[in-house]
């Protein structure tokens, strides 16, 4: 079982529906967790209660996995901001999925990744994709209860980076899959993308998740 002593420190960038409904629902267990935003006041409109507000810098610096919960387009940004050796050896974890403007379709994929567009942009930390599959109504686990599991899917390069992020799912009741390297983010991502057209345009609404079966 997961302890709150076992967690890793987690900073979140951004503070919209996901950043912030992750760091509620992290510092529910009990685990350290400070959001990371260039505009504090914006932040704590979301309701964070006592999760701490910090700069950008000062979030990734006491953590040990940073969680990127910003658009497509804005993570790499934000990572060119950072100085070159901020997130040296941390695990990165990419939950976006790079939807066009109308949600519609896919900036990128199949041959190529959003994950991977930041790891070449931090190549120093161990990028990890998950949570792309989650509407941000589903994060607390409260929002799940008497139902059945909800699966994230985690893929990565580094077995002992994809361990922790496996481990900060079940801390929120999910059931973390292993889906492999991080190249199957080309994969995942647009799995994102059909979830999105299942919840918002073919009316199965924001608790909607995949799952992945065995028959």
């Amino acid at each position: 079982m997961t302890t709150t002593a076992s967690l890793p420190k987690v900073a979140v960038l951004g503070a919209g529906n996901m950043g912030a409904g992750l760091a509620r629902a992290w510092a529910g267990t009990g685990a350290t967790v400070a959001i990371g935003a260039r505009d504090a006041a914006k932040a704590r409109a979301q309701g964070l209660g006592d999760v701490p507000v910090l700069t950008v810098e000062a979030a990734v610096a006491q953590a040990d996995v940073v969680v990127l919960a910003l658009p497509h387009g804005a993570s790499v940004q934000v990572l060119q901001g950072l100085p070159a050796s901020a997130l040296q050896g941390k695990v990165l974890v990419d939950i976006s999925n790079p939807v066009t403007a109308d949600f519609q379709g896919l900036q990128l994929g199949t041959t190529t990744s959003a994950a991977e567009a930041i790891q070449a942009a931090a190549p120093g930390a161990h990028v990890v994709k998950a949570f792309n599959t989650i509407f941000a109504q589903l994060l607390a686990p409260e929002a799940r209860q008497g139902k059945a599991p909800v699966q994230v899917f985690v893929a990565g390069d580094d077995a002992g980076a994809k361990a922790r992020v496996q481990e900060l799912a079940r801390a929120l009741a999910f059931e973390p899959v292993d889906a492999g390297p991080l190249r199957n983010s080309r994969y995942l991502e647009p799995v994102g993308g059909m979830n999105i057209q299942f919840g918002f345009f073919l009316g199965w609404g924001p608790t909607t998740a995949p799952a992945w079966v065995r028959a």
